[in-house]
């Protein structure tokens, strides 16, 4: 199984240059059933990301791009009513794929983001009182500008709480960049991509992830860091039961794909900063609200069992 996950991450680095780190916490992200909140800059690769993605994996793709007049129903369909049946017919919106890219989610009025929250958590939609079911497997990834850059609307904390991980691309270092510049066009590569694998062998990689092993001194550890950021006066708030089962999750999908069955606390830290980046308050505006930054911290404080 890791030679699959092996392939993805080797046709991703074709096209995302110099971010096998990155195209790695989606991988593990994806893995552990989770959804993946982009933030950075336009322009900087998080669209094409998550194309790479759909098409290395081999799942049905959306892209919904969020702007400021975007409505619920845009998303997740509507009942239109036909004269020649004399009744009304459910159109399924873009809602009803495996991997839904959410374009600048945080352009979108607070009422269209709430369209996302039930099918991110229950992975499911109520429409008129009839619960239709998604796509399995199904993921979110959502693209996000900073929330300083005009026209945005912050996402509420029960949302970004939805997201298992949040990560950041950044600038390419000055090699890839160039790469970058005397390469072929981004387009052409993602039209030439062919699936490494299939839903199927996703979801067997879903259940292998799930069933990756943690001994009872590891998960004192993941609770080592919970306690910590809730007793820690530099955070508002500290990690969530939530919170705390994502980063186990995340963890024993990071294990799996470095071949292994057992949850080391090296893993917990490699995932840490994107898993907790996002959901800590931060008490100060002094303080780093990088999530390397918070993760480094809270590694730096908290001891190995």
């Amino acid at each position: 199984m890791s030679n699959a996950i092996e392939r993805v991450v080797r046709q991703a680095s074709t096209v995302i240059l110099g971010k096998e780190k990155q195209i790695r916490m989606a991988l593990a992200c994806l893995l552990a059933r989770g959804h993946l909140l982009i933030e950075d800059l336009p322009g900087v690769g998080k669209t094409t990301l998550a194309h790479v993605l759909a098409k290395s994996l081999g799942l049905e793709f959306r892209r919904i791009q969020f702007t400021a007049d975007l409505l619920p129903a845009d998303i997740i369909g509507v009942s239109i009513y036909e004269r020649d049946s004399g009744s009304f017919k459910f159109h399924p919106g873009p809602i009803f794929s495996q991997l839904i890219l959410a374009d600048e989610v945080n352009r979108a009025t607070p009422k269209t983001q709430s369209a996302l929250l039930e099918a991110m958590e229950e992975h499911q939609v109520t429409i008129e009182g009839e619960t239709r079911a998604l796509p399995s497997p199904f993921f979110v990834i959502a693209t996000q500008n900073p929330s300083y850059q005009v026209g945005t609307f912050p996402l509420p904390e029960s949302q970004l709480d939805r997201f298992l991980m949040r990560i950041q691309l950044g600038y390419p270092d000055p090699q890839a960049e160039r790469g970058l510049l005397r390469g072929v066009e981004r387009r052409q590569l993602l039209a030439a991509m062919a699936p490494c694998m299939d839903a199927e062998e996703l979801r067997a990689l879903q259940r292998a992830a799930r069933d990756v092993y943690a001994s009872d001194a590891l998960v004192d550890y993941v609770q080592a860091i919970i306690s910590f950021t809730r007793r820690c006066p530099d955070f508002q708030n500290g990690m969530s039961p939530r919170a705390g089962l994502a980063l186990l999750a995340a963890a024993r999908a990071w294990a799996l794909m470095d071949d292994r069955r057992e949850v080391l606390p090296e893993d917990v830290q490699a995932v840490l900063p994107g898993v907790v980046g996002h959901r800590l308050r931060l008490a100060s505006d002094r303080l780093s609200t990088d999530g390397t930054d918070i993760g480094e911290r809270i590694v730096s404080e908290v001891e190995i069992p």
